[in-house]
């Protein structure tokens, strides 16, 4: 699937994509892409790495809490702890894209 410089692609353009490819209808290449979204994401909430071969990593990473400043008010606020998912490029990609 060929895009124009400054495109995106969505989860219903990959599910149009696999759908193309593999001759599966589109709402069950959407559903499959669902499945693969939702794994990774559960995976995520506990804390596991998503490791897909020869395109990157996603895991987590943790921030402690701190006290930050509301800014309408200027009234110091505790922002609670969170985890953000944080993605680590593949060589392997890494090199697909910068290939000449």
């Amino acid at each position: 699937m060929q895009k124009k410089l400054g495109g995106k692609m969505n989860k219903s353009d990959i599910a149009k994509k696999l759908a193309e490819e593999t001759g599966i209808k589109k709402m069950i290449a959407e559903e499959v892409v669902d499945i693969i979204f939702d794994s990774m994401t559960e995976a995520l909430k506990n804390d596991d790495k998503v490791e897909i071969r020869g395109f990157g990593s996603i895991r987590n990473r943790k921030y402690g809490s701190y006290t930050g400043r509301n800014p309408k008010t200027g009234e110091p606020i505790t922002v609670p702890e969170k985890k953000l998912p944080f993605f680590k490029i593949g060589k392997e990609l890494k090199e697909r894209i910068n290939k000449s």
